[in-house]
């Protein structure tokens, strides 16, 4: 990939990571907590989302080592799950509102993507909507693994029974050791899935 193409890619990771992050406070907001636009996170301003290794560095680690698998993560939104009307539910939907959204538009650039098939269109066009595609399905599976702090743990321990909580604490102990393990031993096994949603989406192969 040349230097342009990863711009693009960062570029497109940086703003889908950011309407992940936004998608979780409005959510959290809904169901009546306000920290997030207290904090001034309400924002598709990707200045106060960026982590630095996250958003930028990791992205274009993999972007440039032509890694199968692009991902990365900004700071999180906060919300305080004690504000919200429905502590257990809320804090389900909070946490899956990031996941949806990427899924959302990666569906709806499948369908421009299937919509334009029957057109000329550019090289150029089928790159930029097939990266936002990928990336946005990226982030979404990403995010759905059960270990701490992606959202897919949130989900678990919702569902989890309050006899869990030893187990949640120890589990959260462990996790920047475990995320770090999974990142570089297991996530290349997440390409087929990425492959074959992408497929389903589009109709293209990847």
């Amino acid at each position: 990939m040349d230097a342009t193409n990863a711009i693009f890619y960062i570029v497109i990771l940086v703003m889908s990571i950011v309407i992940h992050e936004v998608s979780h406070g409005f959510v959290a907001e809904y169901f009546g907590d306000e920290t997030a636009r207290r904090a001034g996170r309400l924002t598709l301003n990707p200045i106060p989302h960026l982590d630095i290794f996250g958003s930028i560095l990791l992205p274009a680690l993999l972007v440039l080592s032509q890694s199968p698998f692009v991902f990365g993560w900004a700071k999180p939104v906060p919300y305080n799950p004690n504000n919200l009307s429905n502590r257990k539910w809320g804090t389900m939907a909070v946490a899956a509102a990031g996941v949806l959204s990427n899924l959302f538009i990666a569906i709806l650039f499948g369908i421009i993507i299937r919509l334009a098939s029957g057109f000329n269109m550019s090289v150029g066009f089928y790159f930029i909507t097939s990266a936002i595609v990928i990336v946005n399905l990226a982030l979404a599976i990403f995010n759905l693994i059960p270990i701490p702090p992606l959202d897919g743990s949130k989900i678990l321990f919702s569902l989890l029974p309050e006899s869990a909580f030893s187990f949640i604490l120890a589990y959260e102990k462990y996790s920047l050791v475990l995320l770090l393990m999974f990142i570089v031993f297991f996530s290349d096994y997440l390409y087929p899935i990425l492959a074959f949603l992408f497929h389903l989406i589009t109709g293209l192969l990847l």
